[in-house]
């Protein structure tokens, strides 16, 4: 088999980061204009992304095991695909938490998690794109720094949330859904800060 060139691998990363965009972008969509009889249509309108994310990370997975050289680690490789998936999979996430839990509105702190999701994502997607030229990029670093505050600001939002609901929704069910849904969102935050962490670490080491 012929070795693919190091742009392969570093296009698989920009168009997994790119599907965490659609992802993130149809998730506020759907909150900002919430309507809940429509959470199975947009289930799989998000799972048709989440699909294709995988089968960016599997085509990748299928070149390493055949790879004598790769642009970086192939731990890095790998790790850093399988984080750039757990993206997608946590923002599909959110849609099955209000799903299964049968929200039927949405509480306006959770929108103030959302935005800081999105903006993680294009974040993240700005530093994946540097990953290319990652040994003379000048704004990779700030980029992670950059992830790394919108995270703690995204922590900080979830610590509020869930303090409000426990001590002003006196719904047990709704308190539970909730729960979840901002737990959720926290999740898809810390993804982000994860691939921010594996790119960073690449850096260090081939520094």
């Amino acid at each position: 088999m012929a070795r693919k060139n190091d742009a392969f691998y570093f296009d698989s990363f920009d168009r997994s980061a790119e599907y965490a965009g659609q992802a993130v972008a149809l998730l506020s969509e759907v909150m900002h204009d919430y309507d809940p009889s429509r959470l199975q249509e947009r289930m799989a309108q998000m799972h048709a992304i989440e699909q294709a994310a995988d089968e960016v990370r599997h085509a990748l997975v299928d070149e390493l095991v055949t790879a004598f050289i790769t642009p970086i680690d192939r731990e890095d490789v790998a790790l850093l695909s399988d984080y750039l998936d757990s993206v997608v999979d946590e923002i599909e996430g959110v849609l099955h938490r209000l799903y299964y839990d049968n929200v039927q509105e949405i509480r306006p702190d959770a929108l103030d998690m959302l935005d800081k999701v999105v903006d993680e994502v294009e974040q993240m997607r700005g530093l994946v794109a540097e990953m290319r030229r990652f040994k003379r990029s000048k704004t990779l670093r700030e980029r992670v720094f950059t992830i790394n505050h919108v995270e703690q600001e995204a922590d900080s939002l979830f610590v509020n949330a869930l303090r409000d609901l426990h001590t002003t929704c006196s719904d047990p069910m709704a308190v539970f859904a909730w729960h979840e849904v901002y737990t959720q969102l926290e999740e898809c935050a810390d993804a982000c800060e994860k691939v921010a962490d594996v790119i960073d670490n690449v850096v260090m080491k081939n520094s």
